[in-house]
């Protein structure tokens, strides 16, 4: 196998410098199947990776990518043969192991799953960490009791690639979706494609005066966004009514009292796709690839990249100016 294009990040005098450099198969780390990446994508936490002090990457230099899609090309369990189209998620991939911005990637077995009929590699990438979180949140907000005509569902963050995901999906399931965007105006077209019923600005869902409790609003929330908003969402849950929390764009602290828990009985789930297990991971992959699956997929990505394109596109979703995803083709 010939040297081949890997995106590294390294640290030199005390900032991330990032660039494009040949590796060789030898320069991988350990694992026991060895993938040729098609495609990868451009999450938050990607862009985090590339910038100093975020605490997403303990140890450079590191290739990053977060996530991958790709084929085996060498394998050493059985579970996996040569030609097997595969995608790789979360775990330490990209953050602590080398990831997906590179033309090959060597994991470890058990971080694979086999590509579900109905999806090829690139949909799965479209769908990528952010629609898996999505799904993730979806799926927790129906184990918690959600069901269809309760009430709309509030999407936050709205225009990032996990809330376009999530609207696209609740709308493909049948639920009644409210999108938040600091974008709302310019961003009211593309939501109301997704399926949004209704696009809210940011300041359309606070209150005059923080309360504990509020006039109910919304069936369920997904927030991949945080910070200081997230009491004033508690406080406006419908009865028995979810919070699915997957972020902390908007800042990791929040303050709130007992009582919407104690008197209206919401829940706050965290959504962690990280180390989420192995069979609940192909169960919602399966999902995606049937009655999760977003329609008109294409439509979300607001770009596809190369490799020498990601430090602009690290730039523009850290300044919240992306619409959807950002993919990156590899191979």
């Amino acid at each position: 196998m010939k040297s081949f294009p890997a995106f590294i990040a390294k640290e030199e005098n005390n900032t991330i410098v990032s660039d494009i450099q040949m590796i060789n198969k030898e320069d991988l780390p350990a694992g026991d199947v060895l993938i040729e990446v098609h495609y990868s994508g451009v999450n938050y936490k990607d862009a985090l990776a590339a910038k100093m002090g975020s605490g997403v990457v303990r140890q450079y230099p590191l290739t990053l990518g977060i996530d991958l899609s790709g084929i085996v090309v060498e394998s050493a369990v059985p579970e996996f043969k040569i030609g097997d189209p595969v995608i790789v998620t979360s775990y330490k991939l990209g953050v602590a192991h080398d990831g997906g911005y590179s033309e090959y990637a060597r994991v470890p077995s058990d971080w694979v799953i086999p590509l579900p009929d109905g999806l090829t590699l690139k949909e799965a990438m479209i769908i990528g960490t952010a629609g898996f979180t999505a799904a993730q949140s979806i799926d927790a907000l129906e184990s918690a009791g959600l069901c269809l005509g309760q009430g709309d569902v509030l999407v936050t963050g709205a225009t990032g690639g996990l809330g376009s995901m999530a609207i696209s999906m609740l709308t493909k399931l049948g639920y009644s979706v409210a999108a938040v965007s600091r974008k709302k105006e310019k961003s009211a077209n593309y939501l109301h494609e997704l399926g949004a019923k209704s696009v809210l600005s940011v300041a359309d869902i606070q209150l005059p005066k923080p309360k504990p409790l509020a006039k109910p609003r919304w069936s369920a929330i997904i927030d991949p966004v945080g910070g200081p908003q997230l009491a004033t969402l508690l406080a406006q849950l419908n009865y028995s009514g979810a919070i699915a929390l997957s972020g902390n764009a908007g800042g990791l602290n929040f303050a709130a009292t007992v009582l919407p828990f104690i008197l209206r009985g919401v829940k706050l789930i965290g959504i962690d796709s990280v180390e989420c297990p192995a069979e609940l991971r192909k169960q919602l992959w399966q999902r995606l690839a049937t009655d999760m699956k977003p329609d008109g997929l294409a439509n979300m990505v607001d770009q596809q990249i190369n490799l020498t394109d990601l430090p602009a596109a690290f730039s523009k979703i850290l300044a919240g100016e992306m619409n959807g995803r950002t993919l990156v083709k590899i191979k």
